[in-house]
């Protein structure tokens, strides 16, 4: 960066008096500071991070200034030289009051490199993620979410020892055979055995849980945890209750095959979203419109089960779908796979986290495994005039949201531009709706913009060590 960019970034940790998740400070008047953990952890963050030396947060944010520009800058790059992969630092130098301030700025490695750890203490002990303004050690699935990418380690070709070849010749196991011959007929010479064990269904005799979830007659006997949990809430926050006090609409728990559990959970959203009965003028011809395209809601459920972590660290963690007056979301186990990011999903072909049971739900005509899901649920929701999907993911989570006509649609960089402006000057939850009052839900506004914009860093905490305090407000960066 610029001198002048560094100086005003001092300025503005001295104005707001706290770090972020994009910048760490450190005092380096009397030598270098350890920064192992901080380097890891914005190697690992998506867009980086900067580590300013110079400035002492327990001297309220005073430039202290370094000890010598040039040998912290060699021995931050030694530390540097001590991780894995090896991290690359963009220094820059700048004087504030006669004191010299330097800063490190760390770039996001490739994902396929992940996570970046210090060399002497090993993956588990040497791997961070930045939490707030800390630096978090990983948790050891956070670890293996990495290690199975780069060792193609396929989860869904794991055994289930209780249970046996019978458990998955089923109806649907010759159903799926007679498709699979008929669509793939140099496959038709082979044993069904043989075809099992190269299609991923079975394993030295035993079942994989990509037979057990495809074929068996209940899955749930062996992965209980596996299925759907649906709820419909009467209002925008799952704390909302209806006139009558009822915290939930409906709530079911959806289990059965992949195939099943993709209908019924179609069947329950289908059942709880709003439909609009639409006259035509001209011709009298009436159409129903869905709250969310039916397409849109199908590719999510998909998506979902089979794009899903199956590792034994999310055994006991469904599936979610929540229903709200304003927004539908699905959340499942397992952050983005591989190389694929945020910015590049539904532009380019993913990594495949579950090949075996993609390939399967393709043979069944239950998707077409040409990566087209993203971009479809894209255009569903804008050829329904409804806001574009919220993608995230974050902590081993792949979470997509949609909102109605419910929600406000004013276009979102407008909204974003009005709460920058109005968050010049620190302004709390309150202030914020009332700023809002009429328009949109404090809930939609916090959860649709404030959220994002202070992950992204362009809003920041005034108390970012209790984000929950009654006294949090909320200023522009």
């Amino acid at each position: 960066m610029l001198d002048n960019e560094l100086v005003d970034m001092v300025k503005q940790i001295q104005l707001v008096r706290s770090e972020s998740n994009k910048i760490e400070i450190k005092v380096a008047n009397k030598g270098c500071p350890k920064v192992r953990d901080s380097l890891s952890s914005f190697s690992n963050q998506s867009g980086g991070g900067v580590i300013i030396f110079g400035v002492d947060e327990n001297d309220g944010y005073a430039v202290c200034g370094v000890y010598d520009a040039a040998d912290l800058m060699k021995k931050v790059e030694a530390q540097c030289q001590e991780m894995t992969p090896v991290i690359r630092p963009l220094f820059s130098v700048a004087s504030i009051d006669g004191k010299t301030v330097v800063s490190a700025e760390i770039q996001e490695i490739d994902n396929a490199d992940k996570p970046c750890f210090y060399s002497g203490v090993g993956r588990l002990k040497g791997s961070y993620v930045r939490s707030g303004d800390a630096d978090r050690l990983m948790t050891e699935y956070e670890v293996y979410s990495y290690e199975a990418f780069k060792k193609s380690i396929h989860d869904e070709l794991r055994t289930c020892e209780r249970a046996f070849t019978k458990d998955i010749q089923t109806n649907a196991f010759k159903l799926y055979f007679d498709l699979l011959k008929s669509k793939k007929p140099n496959l038709a010479e082979l044993s069904n055995e043989e075809i099992c064990r190269l299609q991923g269904f079975t394993d030295e005799g035993k079942p994989t849980l990509a037979g057990i979830m495809l074929f068996s007659n209940y899955p749930q006997a062996f992965f209980p945890q596996l299925c759907i949990t649906a709820v419909s809430v009467p209002g925008t926050e799952i704390s909302s209750t209806a006139s009558v006090g009822e915290r939930f609409i409906d709530n079911q728990r959806i289990d059965g095959t992949l195939v099943q559990m993709l209908n019924d959970a179609l069947l329950f959203v289908r059942k709880n979203m709003k439909t609009a009965t639409i006259i035509d003028p001209n011709t009298g011809k009436r159409t129903d419109k869905t709250e969310y395209p039916v397409i849109a809601i199908r590719e999510l459920i998909l998506n979902a089960l089979i794009h899903r972590d199956y590792s034994i660290h999310t055994d006991i963690t469904p599936i979610t779908i929540k229903m709200f007056s304003d927004r539908f979301e699905i959340e499942n186990p397992g952050s983005l796979y591989g190389r694929m990011t945020l910015d590049r999903l539904g532009k380019v072909s993913a990594d495949t986290r579950n090949p075996k049971i993609a390939g399967a739900m393709e043979i069944l005509g239950e998707t077409e495994n040409r990566y087209s899901g993203i971009p479809t649920i894209i255009n569903a929701m804008e050829q329904s005039g409804l806001p574009a999907p919220k993608f995230e993911s974050d902590r081993g989570v792949f979470r997509v949201t949609l909102y109605n006509s419910a929600a406000e649609s004013v276009p979102t960089d407008d909204i974003e531009t009005e709460i920058l402006e109005f968050c010049k000057t620190p302004r709390s939850r309150n202030e914020i709706a009332e700023f809002f009052n009429g328009r949109m839900t404090i809930a939609y506004v916090m959860e649709r913009y404030v959220k994002p914009m202070i992950a992204s860093g362009r809003l920041i905490m005034t108390i970012p060590e209790k984000p929950k305090s009654k006294y949090q407000k909320y200023l522009a960066r």
